[in-house]
């Protein structure tokens, strides 16, 4: 299977690999403080509209894998007519989330433009087996893995208070026993030559 980058609008309950690196190559997080608030913002911004199924923060980049939800509360700062069209809806949280967090980031560090190339990327993840396979592949991004701070794979073996949906992510893979062992795979069967070219 052939994945394509698609800058279509997200629609309603589907899957979709949401990804992005820091704008020229450069870092996006130069410290945990920034990988935190990162975080911090996506719990504010995504929860509502989104489900969670894995994340990986690398320092020049950040992985993704939303599930749509089909039914919304809009909020007050998320009104259907403030986003110029429903059609668009997803798409504008996901950038007023990254720009929340730019915002953030320039006053920090007292710079100004973008953080992050832009538009963010998104693919649509229409196969279970593909999904199975993008979150191990997320997942494995930093070479320690089992002990990495800024990804879901931690929060998904363990029991403790989670907003990723780890139920859903381990019947994907039949039980927690299963979800581990697969991690411990490097070959998996999956076309990933679209991230390679887009990672460094």
């Amino acid at each position: 299977m052939t994945m394509k980058i698609r800058e279509s609008h997200l629609e309603p309950d589907r899957f979709y690999h949401i990804f992005n690196r820091g704008v020229n190559s450069k870092l996006a997080f130069l410290n945990n403080e920034n990988f935190n608030f990162f975080l911090r913002k996506a719990k504010v911004y995504l929860i509502p509209y989104f489900e969670i199924y894995a994340y990986c923060l690398m320092p020049n980049h950040f992985h993704f894998i939303l599930k749509t939800k089909s039914e919304i509360n809009y909020s007050s700062n998320f009104k259907k007519e403030g986003l110029h069209s429903e059609e668009c809806f997803y798409s504008k949280v996901l950038s007023k989330f990254i720009n929340s967090y730019t915002q953030s980031f320039n006053k920090v560090y007292q710079r100004t433009g973008s953080v992050f190339e832009s538009p963010f990327k998104r693919i649509l993840v229409d196969s279970e087996d593909y999904l199975r396979n993008l979150i191990v592949y997320i997942h494995q991004n930093p070479h320690n893995f089992k002990e990495y701070k800024f990804s879901s794979y931690l929060a998904i073996i363990s029991e403790s208070e989670t907003n990723i949906e780890r139920d859903k992510v381990l019947e994907l893979f039949d039980d927690r026993r299963n979800f581990i062992e697969c991690h411990q795979n490097e070959d998996l069967n999956l076309n990933i030559n679209f991230v390679k070219d887009f990672q460094l």
